[in-house]
């Protein structure tokens, strides 16, 4: 009989260490496509009551994320709220291991009633502000999770959370911003509530500091992309590309996706409409004996790209994303060779579609791994810069 209440006991055990690391995954994907979230320090090892700020509703996202799944954390959640109707309450226990604390009354009781948890290793996740503060300073501190540690002896860890008002603003609707989450040094049980307070106000102030440090280069090309004009002019600069202008859209992407990198799916699949459009009108123009300028090419660049095209059609173009040629090249001497639009619009679909979304989403991805020293990007357009125009010198000098 012992046994199988152990094996029962194990059992549920591992249960709860699934569900709190398919949290931790859920919100850590979440919030790292939202803009990022990142931590510094960790909790002690065995149980702690863990008091944060509390900003918007994202800040328990952002503990989940962050925290050590193996402490299994549960976070107290105002029961008049998110266990007012069964779909929040289903909601509050499934995606964020939530537990009502009751506001109007015995809120102390609901708390103690987590003694056992704390003793057995666990974290229990309070704010104890008690409502959501917004972008304002850090309230004052109701008394429960200081007793609730003394009771339980265990001690209060104090965490600094920044970038969920921004990122989830009060009566606000999401948007982009980096997350960032700081866990301070364990306080003992004894701790009072102004300590606590203090802790977790320092640690707010200095991580909310750094959240906000950003490069001014940065925020305006955000801007313009987030705002109404940022697909236009992904579309725009590759249907110039296309017929006449000497920058590739993937030097716009190189830029524009590592400053929002949410943004990369979209402003790359604009690009590509962009290429293709623009190659098309470039064929047509071509077969009407048209000559756009083309600026940066050479004559054996237009050698080696009819030559391909007499011996493979439209599908010739799919040697532009990796010989260099530029692909208003092939657009217009496909025109000139009497190619299909039918034909020339699936070729180059397809070559420009691998090439454009690609270089997009490895950009995408690069502005999420340097998410943290976006505060450099202006450097970092300085060496894209650097590197494009020496790579582009380079192609033009090895067809001349």
């Amino acid at each position: 009989m012992t046994e199988t209440v152990a094996e029962e006991d194990r059992t549920a055990t591992g249960e709860r260490l699934a569900g709190a690391l398919a949290r931790r995954a859920l919100w850590w994907t979440v919030l790292t496509l939202t803009g990022g979230v990142e931590r510094r320090g960790r909790l002690p090892r065995g149980g702690c009551v863990v008091v944060a700020n509390h900003s918007s509703h994202a800040d328990t996202a952002a503990l989940l994320a962050a925290l050590d799944a193996r402490h299994r954390p549960v976070i107290g959640a105002a029961a008049d709220y998110w266990f007012a109707s069964a779909w929040r309450r289903r909601i509050c226990r499934r995606l964020a291991a939530g537990f009502p604390v009751r506001r109007t009354g015995g809120g102390t009781a609901d708390l103690l009633a987590h003694t056992a948890r704390l003793r057995a290793g666990r974290v229990v996740v309070l704010f104890p502000e008690g409502t959501r503060g917004g972008s304002g300073p850090v309230g004052s501190f109701h008394r429960g999770a200081l007793v609730l540690a003394r009771e339980a002896g265990v001690p209060v860890v104090p965490v600094g959370i920044a970038g969920t008002d921004r990122l989830l603003p009060k009566h606000g609707r999401l948007r982009s911003a980096l997350v960032r989450v700081r866990v301070g040094a364990p306080l003992p049980p004894g701790a009072d509530a102004e300590e606590a307070r203090a802790a977790v106000a320092a640690l707010h102030s200095r991580t909310n500091a750094e959240a906000l440090r950003d490069s001014p280069a940065r925020r305006r090309v955000a801007a313009v992309v987030a705002s109404r004009w940022g697909l236009p002019l992904a579309f725009a600069w590759a249907f110039a590309e296309a017929l006449s202008w000497p920058l590739m859209p993937e030097l716009l992407l190189g830029a524009v996706c590592v400053a929002v990198p949410r943004r990369a799916v979209p402003l790359s699949l604009a690009a590509l409409g962009g290429s293709l459009a623009g190659g098309l009108l470039a064929l047509q123009l071509a077969a009407s004996g048209a000559h756009p300028p083309a600026p940066l090419t050479t004559e054996r660049m237009r050698v080696e790209v009819r030559a391909q095209l007499a011996a493979e059609g439209a599908r010739a173009v799919r040697h532009q994303p990796w010989n260099g040629v530029p692909f208003k090249v092939y657009a217009a001497e496909a025109g000139r060779a009497g190619t299909g639009s039918a034909d020339w619009l699936a070729a180059s679909a397809k070559a420009r579609g691998a090439r454009t979304l690609t270089v997009g989403a490895g950009f995408g991805a690069l502005g999420l791994l340097l998410r943290r020293w976006r505060r450099h990007y202006g450097r970092y357009l300085a060496l894209l810069g650097a590197g494009f125009t020496t790579g582009l010198w380079l192609i033009v000098a090895g067809w001349n």
